[in-house]
């Protein structure tokens, strides 16, 4: 038969002892160590500015021109991206209608000479479920398969396809 063996109240004191002596080591390490890692940092960081204060870098003129020879202020004023495409993205929308219990594709295209980015469909009327929603063959429409799940009342709404010049 095995005995319990229980610590001794001396080795109880020792481990107390191990562990506070330890803990009070690693809090004098990290104590003198972050004082250093904060010195290393701001000598590191000043090499990279040449020995200037952040008062001086911010004195010193940037120059004069930048990518593809344009001024900052030519820059600034060129369109950015949301105003440059705006002109290139048309919504279309077309209507569908299903009486009860049928199934059709409802196709919308895009105009001439433009392509189809993605699309979808709306069912304000009715209980209408879609089973695919892709782009068309050409690549300038998108169509939408719809179910009119209800065998009562009609169902209806839009399709819709978002094109780009």
């Amino acid at each position: 038969m095995l005995s319990k063996i229980r610590p001794s109240p001396a080795l109880i004191v020792a481990l107390i002892a191990l562990f506070v002596a330890l803990g009070g080591t690693a809090g004098a390490v990290v104590t003198q160590a972050v004082p250093l890692a904060k010195r290393a940092l701001i000598a590191d960081n000043a090499k990279k500015l040449g020995g200037k204060t952040a008062a001086q870098v911010a004195a010193t003129p940037g120059p004069a021109t930048t990518l593809g020879g344009k001024t900052a202020d030519q820059i600034a004023a060129t369109p950015g991206p949301a105003s440059s495409i705006a002109g290139l993205v048309s919504t279309k929308s077309a209507p569908w209608s299903l009486n009860p219990s049928q199934v059709s594709t409802f196709t919308v295209a895009c105009d001439a000479g433009q392509k189809a980015t993605g699309g979808g469909v709306d069912n304000p009327v009715g209980i209408a479920l879609g089973f695919e929603s892709k782009p068309g063959v050409d690549g300038a429409s998108w169509s939408v398969e719809e179910a009119n799940l209800s065998s009562s009342a009609p169902a209806s709404g839009n399709v819709y396809v978002v094109c780009v010049r």
